[in-house]
């Protein structure tokens, strides 16, 4: 019996043998939103460099990932127009025409899809599986930032040109409370039966009760108090304060500062690499920053211009 050998078979046998296979070359990728330069930074994570970049219409602002890991949403909130990206290759799959997407996030049961209209001062909610729209809600002013409950059954908006934050029963399509907060709120987190609110006119995080919005504590994190994320591990809440320039580090049990991270230019969004990084986006400084927590030492990615939110996918190619 005769065997035939080809060049790529030989080359394959050859990098098993050496320890590695062709799937060892999967690097990860960071998409970063260049909101003021109308693109999306795709970054190759093990270099730390942006590779190319993806042209939106106008003003890209936030993202998410659909329930079932398949798209890769962004809100072109001025070019009113959502991308439908490959999270693996950045590939645009679809361009849906959808009014002012700012702040989008998709409900825990996957139901929903709430799209906030900063400009427009309005809340949409769509069936997240048809896209088509449920019910719009008229809210002033400068609705940003949003936060669902666990069971899916309400989300709560808050309202920046109001100094306000609101609750909506997804099952009855209603607004149940718009109650005044912080000054200027921005991000919205719902924790330990909890709905945190970071004050970006302020320097604190209001501690909301979710039945009525009644403020319960305060917590003094710094100026230009942002977003909150919530470590994988589920032990840390992190804040970013743009006007300070700091990454705070909460103990997500008792709300205590555990760390202050100095990170210049604007920190705003974040997203967690599988190594334990923090990837930050420096919104007046046209990068990213990556922190190790540990060492609290921090390099530098350069993208384009005012970026905003962030997604990384460690596996692909």
């Amino acid at each position: 019996m005769r065997f035939r050998f080809s060049f790529s078979v030989l080359l394959l046998g050859a990098a098993l043998l050496a320890g590695y296979a062709p799937a060892a070359r999967a690097h990860g990728l960071a998409f970063v939103l260049n909101s003021a330069g109308a693109s999306i930074s795709v970054v190759d994570m093990s270099k730390g460099a942006e590779i190319r970049r993806i042209p939106v219409l106008r003003e890209p602002h936030h993202l998410a990932l659909s329930p079932d890991g398949r798209d890769l949403l962004v809100g072109d909130t001025v070019g009113n127009e959502m991308l439908f990206l490959d999270p693996a290759s950045g590939a645009v799959r679809q361009r849906l025409p959808v009014a002012d997407p700012y702040q989008i996030g998709f409900s825990p049961d996957g139901k929903w899809l709430t799209v906030t209209g900063l400009a427009r001062n309005q809340v949409d909610v769509y069936d997240a599986k048809t896209m088509s729209l449920a019910k719009r809600f008229p809210l002033a002013s400068m609705p940003s930032h949003l936060a669902y409950s666990p069971d899916s059954a309400t989300v709560y908006v808050s309202l920046q040109g109001t100094d306000r934050l609101a609750a909506i029963d997804l099952s009855r399509m209603a607004i149940v409370w718009n109650v005044p907060v912080g000054k200027t709120p921005a991000g919205v987190m719902w924790h330990n039966g909890r709905v945190l609110v970071a004050d970006m006119g302020a320097n604190t995080v209001e501690i909301v009760d979710p039945a009525d919005g009644h403020i319960e504590r305060r917590l003094v994190i710094g100026r230009g108090a942002h977003q909150l994320f919530l470590s994988p591990d589920r032990m840390l809440i992190y804040v970013n304060a743009r006007v300070d320039g700091t990454t705070t580090a909460l103990d997500a049990k008792t709300l205590e500062i555990k760390r202050v991270y100095p990170i210049p230019g604007g920190p705003d969004c974040i997203d967690f690499a599988p190594d334990g990084k923090l990837w930050i986006t420096q919104r007046w400084a046209s990068k990213v920053a990556v922190l190790d927590p540990v060492s609290g030492a921090h390099a530098e990615v350069a993208v384009g211009r005012s970026p905003h939110g962030i997604f990384l996918n460690a596996r692909a190619e």
